[in-house]
């Protein structure tokens, strides 16, 4: 768990995603890094844009951008939904919503690595922390949802 003051100031969190298909295994991963910042602490998603989800996943989200942000926006974990920026450029998110804690999921190393390199490289401090996958064998991805579902109406 990162590390947290004790001054009473809230501190940001910031957590990022596709989120196509919202399903428990989001609503965990969000639910897990707003605690990640500690009591009172405020949630800022960045919901990746169409064409972003289409050049990370190689397909488009069966959800549109809009949609997927205002069901992320309507959790009661989340303070803040936004579309993100077009090109990935995480030193723009950073410098904008001025996060203290970036919670990162399972999968996401590649944004890790871009993230610690874009702290080390501006001396920003901002605490990474890694977000644990949520169940076995549960419909926790919105893949296994589109299979599940492909399965079911194959019979």
């Amino acid at each position: 768990m990162a590390n947290q003051t004790t001054t009473g100031k809230q501190r940001v969190v910031l957590a990022s995603g596709v989120f196509d298909l919202l399903h428990l295994g989001h609503v965990r991963f969000l639910e897990d890094a707003k605690r990640a910042g500690g009591p009172n602490a405020k949630l800022t998603v960045i919901v990746a844009r169409d064409s972003t989800a289409e050049k990370l996943k190689g397909k488009k989200p069966i959800m549109t951008e809009d949609q997927r942000r205002a069901l992320v926006e309507s959790l009661k974990v989340v303070d803040n939904a936004m579309l993100g920026y077009e090109g990935l450029e995480i030193g723009e998110v950073i410098t904008e919503i001025k996060p203290n804690i970036i919670a990162l999921g399972y999968d996401q190393v590649e944004m890790e690595n871009e993230v610690k390199h874009y702290i080390s490289t501006h001396n920003i401090p901002v605490t990474i922390v890694r977000i644990g996958r949520f169940g076995e064998n549960t419909l926790d991805s919105s893949t296994k949802i589109k299979q599940e579902i492909i399965n079911k109406f194959a019979k």
